[in-house]
């Protein structure tokens, strides 16, 4: 027991069930609100769950181009897929291929031209909005039928997004317990220099970070342009803070070298039921915004200040 409340994620999940039953009490229907929940929040905890992986490589390491990556990846999953079921998967391949190559631009970016991550990856993600504006302005092509109807799907009341990001999270967590390239981003993330000195591959689990999350941001604009009609250049705004805020709420430490994939479900249920309580109460997309600055640095001030010495 002393272990279990030891755990970042419990409180996640504590915070979502608390903000959950003020909804309810605001007038929500329960039922529906946690339906909405689960599926709403998988697209963040897809997103977010990248971030954490650039995160956890330490401080400075950020990705501020997964906005721009969502908004591409939409567009080019539309265009290749065309309304055809037959295209889904060329699609999806277009859609992750594309944002797994903004991945290694930014770290080229980093490494080679020796740019911080947070100013490389900005960059990086003006440059490629710039191109999803070339290939979507003024085009919104429906998504397969197929396609629409699995990110709308239900299995037993469960969405399947619900269950394709619970997949997704499963195979990050045995990635970073259970292989050599998961245990060296947390020796990178707690000390770069003396994982270098081991031996470990640092620069291959930086590459690998930073493009595993581009891959992922990639696949959330793919699954939003199939579950809201098409694509849409403005459909990655929000999930900048709120990729940022999923992470630092879930329980990842932002001075790196501790990651926290489950408490990514209960963050991700959290921000949702947050912004449903807020709509319940009246309250506009200000109030949202400010609360969820607040919370982020409440979180990391009760975490404590993150680790400078690297």
């Amino acid at each position: 027991m002393k272990g279990l409340f030891a755990s970042p994620a419990l409180y996640s999940y504590l915070a979502a069930a608390a903000v959950f039953g003020i909804t309810v009490a605001l007038g929500a229907d329960p039922v529906s609100l946690l339906s909405a929940a689960l599926a709403f929040s998988s697209f963040a905890v897809l997103a977010a769950l990248g971030q954490m992986l650039v995160i956890t490589l330490g401080p400075g390491n950020i990705d501020l181009s997964i906005p721009s990556v969502i908004a591409l990846a939409g567009a080019l999953a539309m265009l290749v897929m065309d309304g055809q079921d037959a295209m889904i998967g060329p699609g999806l391949l277009a859609a992750i291929g594309g944002g797994m190559t903004v991945g290694v631009f930014n770290v080229g970016l980093i490494r080679v031209l020796r740019i911080p991550p947070i100013i490389a990856t900005l960059s990086s993600g003006l440059v490629v909005l710039s191109t999803a504006i070339t290939f979507g302005r003024g085009l919104k092509v429906k998504p397969p039928p197929a396609f629409a109807s699995f990110t709308t799907a239900r299995l037993a009341g469960i969405p399947l997004l619900a269950i394709l990001a619970i997949v997704i999270m499963a195979v990050a967590a045995l990635l970073l317990q259970r292989t050599i390239a998961g245990r060296t981003l947390s020796a990178a993330g707690q000390n770069t220099r003396a994982a270098t000195f081991a031996g470990l591959p640092v620069a291959r689990v930086r590459l690998l970070a930073y493009v595993l999350c581009a891959g992922l941001a990639a696949l959330t604009g793919a699954l939003l342009a199939g579950f809201s009609g098409g694509n849409s250049l403005d459909q990655g705004e929000e999930y900048l803070l709120l990729t940022i805020a999923v992470v630092v709420i879930g329980g990842t430490d932002v001075g790196g070298g501790r990651a926290s994939v489950a408490g990514l479900g209960g963050a991700g249920l959290f921000m949702f039921l947050l912004v449903a309580m807020l709509n319940a109460s009246g309250a506009g997309s200000g109030v949202r915004l400010l609360l969820t600055g607040l919370i982020i640095v409440g979180v990391i001030t009760a975490a404590g200040a993150p680790k400078i010495a690297r």
